[in-house]
């Protein structure tokens, strides 16, 4: 299933899409001729996934993507992602913005 905004809604990719055997559920712009289906409900976790990619960017590191190796890189958006986790889960919430690198000496 793919998920997207408005802004991938164009026949090439629906089309790819399909042809992949997977699901489009893309909101159909204004302009769009005849009707799609579009699930709302299956729309929201899109929403969901895209807040979680933008809490662990809130880490530095995995931002810029200091590590050379993508091993190293996979293992520290695992820690973030816990990280995140634990916050939900635990109610640990901060005033400020958290940041995932080392304090500068």
């Amino acid at each position: 299933m793919l998920l997207a905004d408005r802004g991938y809604d164009a026949d090439w990719i629906r089309t790819l899409v399909r042809q992949r055997g997977a699901w489009a559920n893309i909101p159909p712009k204004s302009n769009r001729k005849g009707a799609l289906s579009f699930s709302p409900y299956l729309y929201r976790a899109r929403n969901l996934v895209e807040r979680f990619f933008n809490k662990i960017k809130q880490c530095r590191r995995v931002a810029t993507r200091y590590d050379k190796l993508a091993a190293n890189y996979l293992a520290f958006i695992q820690l973030a992602s816990i990280r995140v986790l634990l916050r939900v889960n635990h109610g640990l919430v901060s005033s400020r913005t958290p940041r995932c690198h080392r304090p500068r000496l």
